[in-house]
């Protein structure tokens, strides 16, 4: 009830009005029956707008961060991504992989979209990075067709740590759903769940028009700040005249 509340009456007019999006392709998205939307992930602002454009309801994986919070604001955050469609899934230690596995295969298994960045992680410069497995085992386990999604102007829009979005126009496009029946009970083969992220990817890139890059976003983020962590080491020891 207060999903619908949100879409229609508080969230989605709001985000309407601010980013004005232009949606491409929506008769690709199945009108019944399970499908995961799979898209690249270039804001925060991304959650949202594709549950207020979308007819049917989306639920997606999100981090379990958004809903540990503390106080009355961490009360406040959790209760909205759950009232959003939102499924907390704790990305830490290695069973993290499985248990969005499991959350996805439920969604699924009511016959509802599930959506899921497959990349795993916000893009933190705007590329398309390398999509992790988990999207092929769940399509194939669940026997269902992927949707490659392109969100489009977000990250300009919304950068990361940026809190109040630009008001500007932001475009959505979906592509062509993609079967992967031929694959049916090969979720156990690392090759064949390489080769259909790999597939997935290259669509969600077709759309985007991102420039892509062949590693995954968290190795180079943390690459990245551990690099910044030396500069500043660095300049800190530099002698002062």
């Amino acid at each position: 009830m207060f999903y619908y509340l949100l879409k229609y009456v508080v969230l989605g007019p709001l985000l309407r009005l601010l980013f004005r999006p232009r949606i491409e392709g929506l008769e690709h998205v199945p009108t019944s029956g399970a499908a995961i939307i799979a898209g690249n992930h270039l804001s925060f602002s991304d959650h949202f707008l594709m549950p207020a454009i979308l007819k049917r309801r989306i639920t997606f994986l999100a981090k379990a961060e958004y809903f540990t919070g503390s106080g009355v604001k961490g009360r406040l955050t959790a209760a909205f991504f759950r009232s959003a469609g939102q499924i907390p899934v704790d990305r830490s230690g290695k069973d993290a992989g499985q248990a969005a596995i499991r959350e996805g295969l439920g969604v699924l298994g009511e016959d509802e979209l599930l959506g899921i960045y497959p990349e795993g992680t916000r893009s933190h410069d705007g590329r398309l990075y390398k999509g992790k497995v988990g999207v092929a085992v769940m399509a194939l386990k669940a026997g269902v067709p992927v949707v490659p999604c392109a969100m489009i102007g977000t990250f300009e829009a919304q950068p990361p740590g940026k809190k109040i979005p630009n008001l500007r126009p932001v475009t959505i496009r979906f592509g062509e759903p993609l079967d992967f029946s031929r694959y049916a009970g090969m979720e156990g083969e690392k090759a064949v769940l390489r080769a259909i992220t790999d597939e997935i990817m290259y669509a969600i890139l077709t759309l985007s028009g991102q420039e892509y890059v062949d590693r995954y976003a968290a190795e180079v983020k943390a690459e990245e700040a551990a690099a910044a962590k030396e500069r500043a080491r660095r300049f800190r020891r530099l002698p002062t005249r």
